[in-house]
């Protein structure tokens, strides 16, 4: 039964003290029935943020990385030093409100041929994040910019047609890593998150792992959370670079025949 089942959360963080009080207080104490253990991942952060844990967050286990490993290695860091039936990951900048985990988790529980679920994110007014998708390949990606950019840009039916495919709770190929809940036994099956992913699509590819086994990927809508997307972004001026030598891994590990077409197009638009 789902409910006596343990869940270990991991949370790497850089630098993210602005962020990371509100996210713990959201979950510290909020995840009953679960046996809980609440794990937070520092990647060579200087501004006080692992101070700030141990002192305000007594019960939360701390793991310094000892530099900035990357978000897979620090991830799986935290991963191997918790022992649990179910693993969710989060990122610092998302705020859980009651009830959004244990929806998470008894959604993907209901599901015994899925390995994964992902939640449904919303920015501070409301609005729904692409947070799933299509299998990455050039023509989706093509789709998932055009579409991206309507919806941002507020197209009024491309955010009515977003609004409402949120809202929906079905079988998708991925779903966003800020927020994802994992059986720990398909984890271990794949080896954890591929650490040649520094930083991006690390969450597309734990996906894409899980098929290739039969195991399924479920977008869980009942389950919202808040996700203040981009404030770590100055943290850190080369995440661009980081996003595209992410996406060159992935092409080069599961498209491997686009990967001279994709690195002509970075040169042409001035991305590497």
């Amino acid at each position: 039964m789902a409910d006596r089942d343990s869940l270990a959360i991991i949370i790497v963080t850089y630098n993210s003290i602005d962020e990371i009080g509100a996210c713990l207080r959201t979950i510290i104490g909020h995840t009953a029935p679960f046996p809980t253990t609440i794990t937070v991942v520092a990647k060579a952060s200087q501004d006080g943020t692992v101070g700030f844990i141990r002192t305000t967050f007594p019960s939360v286990a701390v793991i310094e990385s000892g530099g900035n490993v990357g978000f897979a290695r620090a991830n799986n860091l935290g991963i191997r030093a918790t022992d649990s039936d179910y693993v969710l990951l989060m990122n610092p900048d998302t705020e859980a409100p009651p009830g959004a985990i244990q929806t998470l988790v008894r959604g993907l529980a209901s599901h015994p041929d899925a390995a994964i679920a992902g939640a449904r994110l919303i920015n501070e007014t409301g609005f729904p994040e692409l947070s799933w998708g299509a299998p990455i390949t050039p023509w989706n990606e093509f789709k998932q910019m055009v579409l991206s950019r309507l919806y941002y840009d507020r197209v009024r039916t491309v955010v009515r047609k977003i609004d409402r495919l949120s809202r929906q709770a079905r079988e998708v190929a991925w779903v966003s890593g800020a927020c994802m809940v994992i059986r720990r036994a398909d984890l271990d099956a794949v080896g954890l998150l591929d650490e040649r992913f520094f930083m991006y699509t690390e969450d597309v590819d734990l996906c894409v792992e899980m098929a290739k086994r039969g195991r399924r990927v479920w977008y869980i809508a009942g389950a919202e959370l808040l996700h203040h997307r981009g404030r770590s972004a100055p943290h850190n001026p080369q995440l661009e670079l980081m996003r595209q030598r992410s996406h060159l891994a992935y092409y080069e590990k599961h498209l491997p025949g686009w990967v001279p077409v994709l690195r002509m197009y970075l040169r042409l638009t001035g991305k590497v």
